[in-house]
């Protein structure tokens, strides 16, 4: 008894105020469900109020951001309403850390969502998150296959355009980031098609093939080698024959010995894990 009392107490508080155009009625029906006690829920949604932030702990947003997609996996995508909002202001938080977390569950949440509401409420704010700060965009790319193989063909088609743009970070020296793009691009070559794999991915292999770090060219050599394999795979020849004629022109005949040696280690790549016919090969 005493704890209904607490919780019909909690459940009144004026505290939860929000800055939502709905009426206060409709405000809090788009907010009911039926699985949690609705005043756990509504403690929860509180969390991100800034001026609890500020009174009570400065990390709450983040445990909120943590926690997340475990309350959206116990409410059921049939719920996500009464989560929606909050999640918006997560993502539009002003601490990075808060929008790194949600960067790192976003594919999990939209697993939990199902396609429809990963298009029209995770798509906007996961294109917020490849425009954000590298500790914020490093969340996404580790899960960028994670995350792509969710959407529609059309969608995803979309997102290459945009792989470039990984290329390019706020500091040089994160060779990590370059060679986490390498390892998700090897993941990708199965969600796109070859000419696909020949205009776009293509070109960025390359130039990771050429990048100063060692470690960063080696996931590079396997990367290539696998582009090989699927392109000798695909119905259209001429794309594995452009490639390794490209392969000729660019690394084995570079006037700069790094840029042969290259070429030595991708053919020995491409061998090892038998990408090639031999015949081909040779």
């Amino acid at each position: 008894q005493s704890m209904d009392s607490a919780l019909h107490y909690i459940h009144n508080d004026s505290d939860l105020s929000t800055n939502s155009s709905f009426s206060p009625e409709e405000e809090r029906k788009s907010k009911v469900q039926d699985v949690v006690p609705q005043a756990l829920l509504d403690q929860y949604l509180s969390m991100t109020d800034p001026s609890r932030a500020q009174t009570v702990d400065t990390e709450i947003a983040k445990h909120c951001a943590y926690s997340l997609p475990g309350v959206a996996l116990t409410l059921g995508r049939q719920n996500w309403h009464c989560l929606k909002d909050t999640y918006e202001t997560l993502a539009s938080d002003m601490q990075w850390k808060v929008r790194r977390t949600l960067a790192f569950s976003i594919h999990e949440l939209a697993v939990i969502l199902g396609d429809q509401l990963t298009a029209g409420d995770l798509v906007p704010v996961f294109n917020g998150f490849l425009k954000d700060l590298d500790e914020v965009r490093i969340g996404v790319l580790k899960h960028l296959h994670d995350f792509l193989k969710l959407l529609h063909v059309d969608k995803r088609r979309e997102y290459l355009y945009q792989l470039q743009e990984f290329l390019v970070t706020d500091n040089s020296r994160n060779w990590r980031f370059r060679a986490e793009l390498a390892e998700q691009l090897i993941l990708l070559l199965d969600l796109y098609s070859a000419r696909d794999i020949y205009d776009y991915l293509r070109p960025i292999a390359f130039s990771l093939c050429a990048d100063k770090v060692s470690s960063v060219r080696w996931i590079s050599y396997k990367l290539v080698s696998e582009m090989v394999k699927k392109l000798y795979m695909a119905s259209t020849p001429t794309f594995v024959v452009d490639l390794m004629n490209e392969l000729v022109e660019k690394f084995c005949r570079c006037h700069k010995w790094s840029g042969r040696q290259t070429f030595v280690f991708i053919c020995q790549t491409i061998s090892e894990d038998d990408c090639l016919p031999m015949d081909q090969f040779a």
